[in-house]
């Protein structure tokens, strides 16, 4: 499952064209909501400066940009950026390893990154880099695959994952590989408590989750202490 940070990109760049469209049907069309829900966390205001991380081709940062906010789409995969910047001219795309943010510490009111902290190779790094160039104050939202919270369930949605999800990917993109590594990387990824551990170790306070889609999905909150 471990796969270099390039091959990972390579792979991004490769389903870049119809990644919105993919993600709508493996999810079930659950993540439109699950959007929904991180653009209510993260809250939005006029003049804030939000940072997107891992925002592909800027599905999710247009919420952040309608509310008012000037919004950074950042992300690692250059195929996922010319995709969105052919979309979205007028926003400013840039390129970004998580683990080493090009922006100067205290920069943003809000830092989110949906689905895409599994794929960066060391975690903690990240959620400190977040913290970094986040202003006192500030906040962190994670929107990441989780683990259901019924057990019966999650036995069911394992199986989909390994099984059910690649041949779904196939019919609709052109790398399937890619949602094989999908289906892994979320089986070895940590729980609602142990990530909430993590973003505690990085340094963030008052950190809390609700879950989504009945642990599918959990969403992540921290805040940079004054």
């Amino acid at each position: 499952m471990d796969k270099q940070p390039h091959e990972v990109a390579s792979m991004f760049d490769d389903v870049a064209e119809r990644y919105d469209l993919t993600n709508d049907v493996i999810s079930l069309g659950q993540a439109r909501l699950w959007r929904k829900a991180v653009a209510q966390a993260v809250d939005a205001r006029p003049a804030q400066k939000i940072l997107d991380l891992a925002a592909g081709t800027a599905t999710s940062s247009q919420p952040f940009a309608q509310a008012g906010a000037y919004v950074v789409p950042c992300d690692f995969s250059l195929g996922m950026l010319s995709v969105g910047k052919q979309r979205h001219p007028w926003m400013p795309f840039t390129a970004g390893d998580a683990m080493k943010l090009p922006f100067k510490d205290d920069t943003f009111d809000a830092v989110t990154i949906s689905f895409g902290l599994r794929n960066v190779q060391d975690t903690g790094a990240a959620l400190r880099e977040m913290h970094r160039v986040t202003r006192p104050g500030g906040r962190v939202v994670i929107c990441e695959f989780s683990e259901p919270t019924w057990g019966p369930f999650r036995t069911v949605y394992i199986e989909y994952l390994m099984r059910a999800l690649p041949p779904v990917a196939r019919t609709v993109c052109t790398n399937p590989d890619a949602y094989v590594y999908l289906a892994e990387s979320i089986r070895s990824w940590p729980n609602q408590t142990e990530l909430a551990a993590l973003l505690q170790d990085a340094g963030w306070s008052k950190v809390a989750h609700r879950n989504l889609t009945g642990g599918v999905v959990a969403l992540h909150r921290g805040f940079k202490a004054n």
